[in-house]
């Protein structure tokens, strides 16, 4: 028991260290692997080698197949194209598991001390990253050696020969076992070179273990399958395709087996590990044979998978990756460039408010009022995506960052909530009713409105960079804006007492209108307070001193 405890910690050591390099190198490169994946869409073997620089920095097909499929659901690539990047990934992958297939026990103690140090040292910068993925890469070994070790005194006992006797010799079972434990490590990767692990320490005979690796390779499609099942069509074409690849792929190698043991004989005597030298020519002849075949199932997956129609009048999250996740400086760019995107929304809705007043466009203000779903719909979104960053992985600057994009879109979204009330109140008490504003009250509305407009657009500056002095005409903004709302308030009340019919009439719309844009200026103005917090800028309270209220 305490011998299978110790095999169980051993392969979940492994499986933490492959996750822990990927996430390490994500965070180091993020941006740079997208642009790398980008960069190679015109070439076909461009986009293979890439396909295989990328997944074995990331030790992980699936990791680039998210990534791809994003590319393919935006537009950038062709499924073609990604399913070739998808072949190289499978080669990546495979060469990281012939690395590791030689001894580097020697090699772990080394990467852990000056991986620990490094990331101890350096947590908030990239120096820090760097030490993670040293840290997991002297896992990885130490969990092979560990699995040697604990799987020795299994083998020796009477109770593993019974059972190795009676599990199955049938390929196809061992392929579904193998695939099976593949999507429940998450790592095809650690999958293999446990497999060849054991093989080395006579748990699984050899025939056995080619079976298990084929199953690998069929997990590691299933698995980026399962993991964007639910996303849309066009997303879901490349881990489709890929899938029908290994699919094809591990009939076909098959009815090879016995011949490939016949030769397994040479290759462990040329020093190299015969499972996962199967697992790397396995990949090499399946990207040779299928590369060709690329362009027809990318065709066929396209019109198979069609793209949802696009509504040009639904509001839709453009920019939040779910690949992006992984690499928190990413994602956070991401996030930020969505809330902007809801603001551009908002400021549609805050410069349509003018035509319906002075047109009395009823069907404009409606159209206004339905686009409220979509900001808070991307409030939502934005919401549900930033709290799926990791915390943790934030460095401070970052954190803020975190902090500040969801006060923006809170912010945004309330703002549309407002301006959804103020067009309903200019249909129910200007448009059904075929009233008119005085001039002079038109003329002011116009003024706020303008000066609203302006201030939103200097908000949406204030929050992509940052700006002190930007945050600071804000607030003067603001202060300006209060004044003139009770100076406009104080002009409609002499026109009452004038009797003018028109301010007579739309006296209580004209109130609420202009109180109503001086709360969407306070919301807008909200955007600087944290830039000026941290600049030290702001004092702790806005209250006169004690000495001046007693006078």
């Amino acid at each position: 028991m305490h011998n299978l405890l110790n095999l169980l910690a051993a392969i979940a050591l492994l499986v933490w260290g492959t996750h822990t390099v990927r996430t390490g190198i994500l965070r180091v490169f993020g941006a740079s692997l997208r642009e790398l994946l980008a960069s190679s869409v015109k070439n076909p073997m461009w986009a293979f080698v890439s396909g295989v620089g990328v997944s074995s920095l990331l030790q992980s097909s699936t990791a680039t197949c998210l990534i791809v499929s994003f590319f393919v659901g935006q537009g950038i690539f062709l499924t073609a194209t990604a399913l070739i990047m998808m072949l190289g990934a499978d080669v990546g992958t495979s060469l990281m598991a012939l690395m590791f297939s030689f001894d580097l026990s020697w090699l772990s103690p080394l990467l852990i001390v000056v991986g620990v140090v490094v990331f101890v040292a350096n947590q908030k910068n990239t120096w820090g990253r760097w030490g993670r993925v040293a840290i997991g890469l002297g896992l990885m070994t130490l969990a092979l050696h560990l699995i040697v070790e604990a799987t020795r005194p299994i083998t020796q006992s009477h109770g593993m020969h019974v059972l190795l006797s009676v599990l199955p010799n049938d390929p196809v079972i061992l392929i579904l076992i193998g695939a099976l434990l593949t999507v429940i490590s998450y790592s095809s990767l650690a999958m293999v070179l446990l497999t060849a692990t054991l093989c080395q320490t006579q748990v699984v005979s050899l025939p056995m273990a080619l079976g298990l690796v084929l199953g690998a390779n069929l997990g590691s499609g299933l698995l980026a399958f399962l993991t964007l099942s639910k996303s849309p069509a066009e997303v879901r074409r490349v881990p489709l395709g890929n899938l029908l690849f290994k699919a094809v792929g591990c009939a076909l190698a098959v009815p090879f087996l016995g011949f490939y043991l016949l030769v397994a004989v040479d290759i462990r005597a040329w020093g190299l590990d015969a499972v996962v030298s199967f697992h790397f020519l396995f990949n090499v002849l399946l990207s040779f044979s299928m590369v060709m075949f690329t362009g027809k199932v990318g065709e066929w997956l396209t019109h198979y998978l069609l793209a949802a129609p696009i509504d040009s009048n639904k509001v839709q999250p453009k920019y939040l990756d779910p690949t992006a996740l992984s690499t928190p400086s990413l994602a956070i760019a991401c996030a930020a460039r969505e809330a902007l995107h809801q603001a551009d929304v908002v400021e549609t809705m805050l410069r349509g408010i003018m035509p319906v007043i002075q047109n009395d466009d009823a069907q404009l203000a409606e159209k206004l009022r339905e686009m409220d779903d979509g900001v808070d719909d991307l409030y939502s979104a934005i919401k549900f995506y930033l709290i799926q960053i990791s915390r943790e992985a934030l460095s401070q600057r970052e954190g803020q960052r975190w902090a500040d994009i969801m006060s923006f879109a809170i912010n945004m979204e309330q703002v549309g909530d407002i301006i959804e009330r103020v067009l309903q109140d200019i249909e129910d008490k200007k448009i059904a009713k075929g009233r008119k504003f005085s001039e002079a009250g038109f003329s002011e509305i116009e003024d706020l409105h303008q000066r609203l407009v302006a201030n939103l657009q200097l908000g949406m500056s204030v929050f992509l960079d940052g700006g002190v002095r930007n945050a600071q005409e804000l607030l003067e903004q603001k202060v300006q804006f209060r004044n003139l709302e009770h100076e406009y308030a104080s002009r409609h009340l002499a026109r009452l007492q004038e009797n003018t019919p028109q301010s007579i009439g739309t006296s209580s719309l004209h109130i609420d209108l202009i109180s109503d844009l001086k709360r969407i200026n306070s919301h807008i103005c909200s955007i600087a307070y944290p830039i000026l917090e941290q600049a030290g800028a702001l004092t702790s309270t806005r209250l006169k001193q004690p000495d001046l209220l007693s006078d």
